[in-house]
Protein backbone atom coordinates (compact mmCIF):
# COMPACT_ATOMS: atom_id res chain seq x y z
CA UNK A 1 0.00 0.00 0.00
CA UNK A 2 1.36 3.14 0.91
CA UNK A 3 4.01 4.81 2.66
CA UNK A 4 3.04 7.23 5.83
CA UNK A 5 5.31 9.82 7.75
CA UNK A 6 3.95 9.74 11.12
CA UNK A 7 4.60 13.21 12.60
CA UNK A 8 5.26 13.82 16.12
CA UNK A 9 5.80 17.88 16.91
CA UNK A 10 5.60 17.59 20.38
CA UNK A 11 8.78 18.64 22.70
CA UNK A 12 7.90 16.75 25.28
CA UNK A 13 9.30 13.07 26.05
CA UNK A 14 6.27 11.84 28.09
CA UNK A 15 4.08 13.39 25.07
CA UNK A 16 0.23 12.43 24.83
CA UNK A 17 0.44 13.22 21.11
CA UNK A 18 3.20 11.50 20.19
CA UNK A 19 1.87 8.06 21.97
CA UNK A 20 -1.42 8.91 20.23
CA UNK A 21 0.29 9.18 16.98
CA UNK A 22 2.02 6.10 18.07
CA UNK A 23 -1.16 4.16 18.53
CA UNK A 24 -2.49 5.37 15.02
CA UNK A 25 0.46 3.81 13.26
CA UNK A 26 -0.33 0.47 14.50
CA UNK A 27 -3.74 0.94 12.59
CA UNK A 28 -2.77 2.25 9.81
CA UNK A 29 0.34 -1.08 9.79
CA UNK A 30 -2.58 -3.30 10.07
CA UNK A 31 -4.61 -2.04 6.95
CA UNK A 32 -1.17 -2.54 5.20
CA UNK A 33 0.48 0.30 5.25
CA UNK A 34 4.27 0.96 6.12
CA UNK A 35 4.70 3.79 8.91
CA UNK A 36 7.68 5.72 9.71
CA UNK A 37 7.44 7.15 12.93
CA UNK A 38 9.03 10.43 13.18
CA UNK A 39 9.36 12.83 16.03
CA UNK A 40 10.76 15.68 15.38
CA UNK A 41 11.96 16.83 19.01
CA UNK A 42 14.79 14.35 18.14
CA UNK A 43 16.69 16.89 15.65
CA UNK A 44 18.89 18.66 17.16
CA UNK A 45 17.74 22.20 18.17
CA UNK A 46 20.94 24.17 17.00
CA UNK A 47 20.01 23.11 13.21
CA UNK A 48 16.12 23.85 14.21
CA UNK A 49 16.99 27.09 15.29
CA UNK A 50 19.53 27.78 13.39
CA UNK A 51 17.75 27.20 10.33
CA UNK A 52 20.54 24.91 9.22
CA UNK A 53 19.15 23.70 5.34
CA UNK A 54 21.94 21.63 4.91
CA UNK A 55 22.61 19.72 8.30
CA UNK A 56 22.70 16.36 7.99
CA UNK A 57 19.52 15.48 10.01
CA UNK A 58 17.20 18.42 8.27
CA UNK A 59 18.66 16.58 5.25
CA UNK A 60 17.21 13.47 6.38
CA UNK A 61 14.16 14.87 7.43
CA UNK A 62 13.15 16.64 4.00
CA UNK A 63 13.86 12.67 2.62
CA UNK A 64 11.32 11.54 4.91
CA UNK A 65 8.50 13.43 3.29
CA UNK A 66 9.89 13.08 0.24
CA UNK A 67 9.63 9.27 -0.01
CA UNK A 68 5.88 9.75 2.04
CA UNK A 69 2.82 9.27 -0.07
CA UNK A 70 0.71 10.14 2.67
CA UNK A 71 1.93 12.20 6.06
CA UNK A 72 -0.22 12.44 9.75
CA UNK A 73 0.96 15.15 11.63
CA UNK A 74 0.06 15.58 15.36
CA UNK A 75 0.64 18.20 17.79
CA UNK A 76 -0.02 19.36 20.68
CA UNK A 77 -1.98 22.59 20.91
CA UNK A 78 -0.51 25.98 22.49
CA UNK A 79 -1.54 28.96 22.89
CA UNK A 80 -4.51 27.97 20.38
CA UNK A 81 -1.63 27.12 17.37
CA UNK A 82 0.49 24.28 16.60
CA UNK A 83 4.02 23.40 18.44
CA UNK A 84 6.55 26.13 17.85
CA UNK A 85 8.97 22.69 17.38
CA UNK A 86 6.49 21.56 14.65
CA UNK A 87 7.08 25.23 12.79
CA UNK A 88 11.03 25.24 12.73
CA UNK A 89 10.30 21.89 10.60
CA UNK A 90 7.91 23.15 8.42
CA UNK A 91 9.79 26.21 8.09
CA UNK A 92 12.79 23.91 6.57
CA UNK A 93 11.18 22.29 4.41
CA UNK A 94 10.63 23.07 0.76
CA UNK A 95 7.98 25.22 -0.04
CA UNK A 96 6.08 22.20 -1.77
CA UNK A 97 6.88 19.69 0.44
CA UNK A 98 3.92 17.96 0.50
CA UNK A 99 2.71 18.02 -3.03
CA UNK A 100 1.18 15.04 -4.21
CA UNK A 101 0.67 13.91 -0.82
CA UNK A 102 -2.39 12.89 1.51
CA UNK A 103 -2.09 14.49 5.14
CA UNK A 104 -4.00 14.08 8.02
CA UNK A 105 -4.12 16.98 10.62
CA UNK A 106 -4.54 15.69 14.70
CA UNK A 107 -4.22 17.84 17.82
CA UNK A 108 -4.03 17.33 21.53
CA UNK A 109 -5.08 19.55 24.17
CA UNK A 110 -6.47 20.49 27.30
CA UNK A 111 -10.02 22.33 26.38
CA UNK A 112 -11.84 22.05 23.36
CA UNK A 113 -11.22 25.98 23.30
CA UNK A 114 -8.41 24.78 20.85
CA UNK A 115 -10.71 22.54 18.57
CA UNK A 116 -10.53 25.10 15.71
CA UNK A 117 -6.14 25.25 15.79
CA UNK A 118 -6.27 22.58 13.02
CA UNK A 119 -8.27 24.68 10.65
CA UNK A 120 -7.34 27.88 11.42
CA UNK A 121 -3.77 27.41 12.18
CA UNK A 122 -2.28 24.16 10.95
CA UNK A 123 -4.76 23.11 7.62
CA UNK A 124 -3.53 26.89 6.34
CA UNK A 125 0.08 25.49 6.41
CA UNK A 126 -0.40 22.46 4.85
CA UNK A 127 -2.31 23.71 2.26
CA UNK A 128 0.25 26.37 1.04
CA UNK A 129 2.85 24.00 1.06
CA UNK A 130 0.88 21.88 -1.67
CA UNK A 131 -0.87 19.06 -0.11
CA UNK A 132 -3.13 17.18 -2.84
CA UNK A 133 -5.55 16.25 -0.28
CA UNK A 134 -6.35 17.37 3.25
CA UNK A 135 -8.67 14.81 5.25
CA UNK A 136 -10.68 15.79 7.52
CA UNK A 137 -8.08 16.90 10.99
CA UNK A 138 -8.95 15.66 14.76
CA UNK A 139 -8.57 17.14 18.03
CA UNK A 140 -8.68 14.72 20.98
CA UNK A 141 -8.84 16.09 24.73
CA UNK A 142 -5.44 15.16 26.61
CA UNK A 143 -8.16 13.88 29.31
CA UNK A 144 -9.24 11.28 27.11
CA UNK A 145 -5.79 10.04 26.31
CA UNK A 146 -4.70 7.09 28.70
CA UNK A 147 -1.37 5.93 29.26
CA UNK A 148 -1.17 2.37 30.41
CA UNK A 149 1.40 1.53 33.28
CA UNK A 150 4.17 0.51 30.59
CA UNK A 151 4.61 3.99 29.90
CA UNK A 152 3.95 3.05 26.10
CA UNK A 153 0.37 2.20 24.65
CA UNK A 154 -2.10 4.05 25.28
CA UNK A 155 -5.94 4.05 25.76
CA UNK A 156 -8.44 6.54 23.96
CA UNK A 157 -11.60 7.24 25.79
CA UNK A 158 -14.67 5.87 23.34
CA UNK A 159 -15.70 9.33 23.18
CA UNK A 160 -13.47 10.38 20.70
CA UNK A 161 -11.44 6.71 19.72
CA UNK A 162 -14.84 5.83 17.00
CA UNK A 163 -14.21 9.47 15.75
CA UNK A 164 -10.51 9.23 15.51
CA UNK A 165 -10.40 5.54 13.99
CA UNK A 166 -12.98 6.84 11.31
CA UNK A 167 -10.93 9.88 10.51
CA UNK A 168 -7.71 7.27 10.05
CA UNK A 169 -10.09 5.32 8.34
CA UNK A 170 -10.62 7.85 5.67
CA UNK A 171 -7.20 8.78 5.18
CA UNK A 172 -6.26 5.31 4.68
CA UNK A 173 -9.27 4.99 1.72
CA UNK A 174 -7.83 8.65 0.79
CA UNK A 175 -4.20 7.08 0.35
CA UNK A 176 -5.95 4.22 -1.46
CA UNK A 177 -7.72 6.45 -3.48
CA UNK A 178 -4.86 8.55 -4.48
CA UNK A 179 -2.39 5.83 -5.31
CA UNK A 180 -5.31 3.73 -7.78
CA UNK A 181 -5.13 7.48 -9.44
CA UNK A 182 -1.41 7.83 -9.89
CA UNK A 183 -1.28 4.36 -10.85
CA UNK A 184 -4.24 5.01 -14.31
CA UNK A 185 -2.57 8.42 -15.03
CA UNK A 186 0.94 6.14 -15.14
CA UNK A 187 -0.87 3.83 -17.23
CA UNK A 188 -2.52 6.22 -19.49
CA UNK A 189 0.46 8.25 -20.17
Amino acid sequence: MATILSVSGSPSPTSRTARLLRHLDGRLADQGHRVVPFDVRTLPADALLGADFGHPAIVAARRLFEEADGVVIGTPVYKAAYSGLLKSLLDLLPQYALAGKTVLPLATGGSTAHVLAIDYALRPVLSSMGAAHIVQGWFVLDKHITVAEDGVSVAVDPASREALEQVVDQFSAALGSAASGSRLSAVAA
